[in-house]
């Protein structure tokens, strides 16, 4: 379900870390792939494990996903610029 009548018009193949934040900011969304789990990170560094599909789009305005604990593979962060 999207939240902004917008589409997407940018994603980036996300590889889970950590540290290191995603090279273009926070993101809108994530899809994900591979269902698992997904630790995403916010702006201000808190932290919340998310279960989700295959093909789910998270609504989420995300710094990272951290790599601990994070079991679900082939997610892009989405991005409305």
């Amino acid at each position: 379900m999207s939240l902004n009548p917008a589409p997407y018009n940018h994603g980036e193949a996300i590889t889970p870390s950590d540290t290191a934040n995603f090279p273009a900011g926070l993101c809108d969304a994530i899809q994900v792939g591979v269902g698992g789990i997904v630790v995403v990170v916010f702006q201000n560094s808190t932290k919340v494990s998310i279960t989700a599909v295959a093909g789910d789009i998270l609504p989420v305005k995300a710094k990272r996903v951290d790599s601990t604990t994070t079991t679900a593979t082939t997610m892009v962060a989405l991005y409305w610029k």
